[in-house]
């Protein structure tokens, strides 16, 4: 049932002539209907599964978002034509009345100085930046036409993952567990893991439920230390302590939920009970610990420490337990070419030796457990990089790009994609999608569509409009699914 629903269900004559002033009549209806004071049951368990509006070929997402975003010219998208002219002046219809996020004065184009093959049956361009996943190359559906409007960070991440560039939209996993719930009783149904030190650019927002439910608020965990912050039973309190904690507050909130009719405050019940079930759940499901050596040593994962190997591993395990959506945030992919580190040469060797054993081993490791067809993978940034120098740097030693959101490359995996595919172009410099545009919104319905949802009819009642995760945009790319 929707939550304004259930409120307008709450609210009875009595809540009417309490928010009227009517104190007297209030005090007299009080009194007759006594027994309905904190009279509201605890709440049924909103992440409880339940079926998509049709049949599904995804039943759980791992996104796996590169924040910074990598430079596809130098990953996945060759441009043999932009080589040639490395160092030319950039061509002025590609500059002139355009923003750029650093780069002002005419650029130098910027051919790539990586080595590209084709791998698989399939023929798939790779550099030789990302080894590991020519293993991968049949199993990968790459688009090259995506498209964005935003061309700085958070507002393109927000974009990306709530179709707003403002925060306080719900983001793509509420939207998913809103809409199917968890396959698991003791685990969140929205699980964020973030790598390399640093939140994503859009914050929480980026992994928030906006002005959806709490309950559908991902969950953020670690793969060093506690691996939910304040899960823990604090110093001096045991199980039936806390239990008797618990039955004592969620009392507490079904008598404020009885007077104030806040759906809000049923959802703090339904977290809470979540919260002491996730206490012996979620330090099980996240010990690394007890995968076999081969097995870590093919992720690259080391139990107790904090990296991408480790939250790739982690996020094969959370949706073998039934976690219907993991998101994984990894910092450090904005290759302006400021520092050595951010250089599209020996910087993004060192970053991507960190990224694509991981990723490549999640994609393998999923295909052996059975689980890749009904598990959707998507890798990318929130925009692309110029096929010309950033503007600060274009006289420095170090190579870098700027924000680009015109054309760039993502691609999917399994869940109902086609596999071993290269779906749209950019043209041959690297500039315009030259066919079969991909914007954001068109990815967020397709992804939607392979989880078994029209994106127009996915809808949440917000403040008297219907709200849905596209907007009032976005077709889904049929030629993606299989």
């Amino acid at each position: 049932m929707h939550a304004s629903v259930e409120q307008l269900q709450l609210s009875t004559r009595r809540h009417f002539l309490q928010r009227g002033g009517v104190g007297l009549g209030a005090m007299a209806l009080a009194a007759l209907n006594g027994e309905c004071q904190g009279a509201v049951s605890a709440p049924a368990n909103p992440l409880a599964p339940h079926p998509p509006q049709f049949s599904p070929r995804a039943k759980q997402v791992i996104y796996l978002h590169m924040t910074g975003s990598p430079p596809q010219l130098d990953l996945f998208d060759y441009k043999p034509e932009l080589v040639k002219r490395d160092g030319q002046p950039c061509p002025a219809e590609f500059f002139d009345g355009k923003r750029f996020a650093f780069t002002s004065a005419t650029p130098k184009l910027l051919g790539t100085p990586r080595t590209f093959g084709q791998y698989g049956d399939s023929g798939v361009w790779m550099s030789d930046a990302v080894p590991h996943f020519r293993e991968i190359a049949d199993e990968l559906c790459l688009v090259h036409s995506m498209t964005t409007d935003e061309f700085n960070h958070a507002p393109a991440e927000l974009l990306l993952f709530t179709g707003s560039p403002r925060s306080g939209r719900p983001s793509l996993g509420a939207w998913v567990t809103y809409g199917l719930g968890s396959e698991s009783e003791n685990l969140p149904g929205f699980v964020a893991l973030v790598s390399s030190g640093f939140q994503p650019n859009g914050g929480n927002s980026s992994f928030g439920s906006g002005f959806m439910p709490s309950h559908f608020h991902g969950v953020q965990c670690r793969s060093k230390g506690d691996p939910v912050l304040y899960v823990s039973d604090p110093e001096g309190m045991d199980r039936p302590l806390r239990r008797l904690g618990l039955d004592t507050l969620a009392e507490l909130n079904r008598m404020q939920a009885g007077e104030l009719g806040h759906p809000e405050t049923l959802a703090r019940i339904a977290q809470y009970e979540l919260a002491f079930r996730m206490q012996m759940s979620v330090p099980e499901v996240m010990d690394i610990s007890r995968e076999t050596q081969s097995t870590l040593d093919d992720y690259g994962a080391q139990p107790g420490e904090a990296s991408l190997a480790n939250n790739c591993l982690l996020a094969r395990r959370l949706v073998e337990a039934g976690v219907r959506y993991v998101q994984l945030f990894d910092w450090g992919w904005d290759f302006h070419g400021t520092n050595p580190s951010e250089d599209i040469r020996d910087g993004l060797t060192d970053k991507c030796a960190t990224m694509d054993k991981p990723v490549a081993a999640l994609v393998r490791d999923l295909r052996q457990r059975g689980l890749l067809d009904e598990t959707l993978v998507v890798w990318g940034g929130e925009f692309g990089r110029t096929p010309f120098r950033e503007g600060r740097t274009a006289a420095s030693d170090v190579i870098g790009r700027d924000h680009f959101p015109d054309a760039y490359t993502m691609w999917l995996a399994g869940g109902g994609v086609k596999a071993g595919m290269s779906y749209g172009t950019s043209d041959e410099l690297g500039f315009p999608v030259a066919d079969n545009r991909v914007h954001i919104h068109d990815l967020q319905a397709t992804i939607l569509r392979l989880l078994g949802f029209d994106h127009e009819q996915l809808i949440y009642r917000f403040q008297g409009r219907d709200y849905r995760l596209t907007d009032v945009h976005g077709k889904v790319v049929h030629p993606l699914i299989a």
